[in-house]
């Protein structure tokens, strides 16, 4: 294979994600399950197992010798399969970039043979996915040490993230991180990858605060943890000491929001995830709510864990047998007053000094809107 010097390079990392430009991650499929950066397509030069060979031979011999023994392992035919999967996803992102780990050997040899093979000229991002995750791990550092953040804080069942998701410039934590942020708020899909969720946070900051870097961002007040997936420290650190608006709603919504959150719309993800297998889905949800339970049980305490749990078992009969919901109402009305609100208002005491200002959904709205500028 004959090399060109000429192959275009990209160094402006922040463009690529700024521009939200499609990405053709080359490196091996257990490198891209470790981390990945959001919507990159995994299309690799190499399998695992190859990488691990030509990896031994480039330590014994050198890279001459590693390519060679690259070459050996993949056949023509399977040369022309993988340069095409390269070619159809060039063809369908032309404004698209290629990288490899360090965006050295692996992306100029995609690179290469992309051109020689297809005749498409296509470039690679300067020092690859290790240069990208550290631009954004310090784009990270520097973008939340001063973020103008507002935080949105209100007891469960108050609708915090559709309220959200009515100003343009927010921050969805729990979105990113697919956990609604409590025992009781696990999706259907399972939680991204730590290095995935850390770096779509980032992006997603990046870009808020290049487009107008001094204009409030609405986050929702979160813990350090959102499911098992940590907070960015310095984000959550500028979190700790940012003003506070707290939306608060009646008892009875707040049953009604938790039930379309916790049942309503979980059902709804099983039923999508699992294509309408119902047995399977009413097996996910019982144990997804029962599991919740037990999780708590010691926060609980054994008396009031056993009534809990009781009722949800007989509101979950009655509504996989009749669509009958009274039941689960019963429970959130009960998790809500007897669990959740004490230890929110638990919380929220210490941070009352930060609260600017409260009250129902429209209100906050308002205020928001007159005194921020949202």
């Amino acid at each position: 294979m004959s090399g060109r010097a000429d192959l275009p390079i990209v160094t402006d990392i922040a463009s690529v994600f700024l521009e939200d430009r499609p990405l053709l991650d080359v490196r091996a499929p257990v490198e891209f399950e470790q981390g990945a950066f959001p919507g990159a397509e995994n299309r690799p030069l190499l399998t695992d197992e190859e990488r691990h060979q030509v990896g031994i031979r480039y330590k014994e011999a050198g890279q001459d010798a590693a390519i060679a023994l690259g070459y050996q392992l993949v056949d023509a035919q399977e040369k022309a399969r993988r340069v095409a999967q390269w070619q159809a996803f060039a063809e369908a992102h032309p404004e698209g970039l290629l990288y490899c780990f360090r965006g050295g050997l692996r992306s100029r040899l995609t690179q290469q043979m992309l051109f020689e093979e297809a005749g498409i000229t296509y470039p690679r991002v300067a020092g690859g996915y290790k240069a990208m995750r550290r631009f954004l791990l310090d784009a990270l550092e520097t973008q939340a040490i001063d973020a103008p953040l507002i935080m949105l804080g209100g007891r469960t069942g108050v609708g915090k993230t559709p309220f959200l998701f009515r100003f343009e410039r927010h921050l969805d934590l729990e979105g990113r991180a697919r956990h609604k942020g409590s025992a009781f708020g696990r999706e259907p899909e399972p939680q991204p990858m730590p290095i995935d969720f850390e770096n779509q946070v980032a992006i997603d900051l990046l870009r808020l605060r290049h487009r107008a870097p001094d204009e409030p961002i609405l986050v929702e007040d979160e813990g350090k943890m959102v499911g098992s997936r940590l907070v960015p420290p310095t984000l959550f650190e500028r979190m700790r000491v940012s003003p506070l608006v707290v939306i608060e709603r009646p008892l009875e919504e707040r049953v009604e929001q938790s039930l379309k959150d916790y049942i309503i719309d979980l059902e709804a993800g099983y039923r999508a995830r699992l294509g309408g297998d119902l047995e399977e889905v009413e097996a996910r949800m019982r144990e997804h709510i029962l599991g919740a339970i037990d999780r708590v049980a010691k926060r609980l305490g054994g008396m009031r864990h056993r009534k809990v749990r009781q009722m949800a078992e007989s509101g979950l009969d009655a509504w996989y047998a009749h669509g009958l919901s009274d039941g689960l109402r019963d429970l959130i009305r009960v998790m809500l007053v007897e669990y959740y609100d004490p230890m929110y208002d638990y919380q929220l005491e210490k941070k009352r000094d930060r609260i600017i200002y409260r009250g129902e959904p429209e209100a906050v709205m308002e205020w928001l809107a007159r005194r921020v500028g949202f």
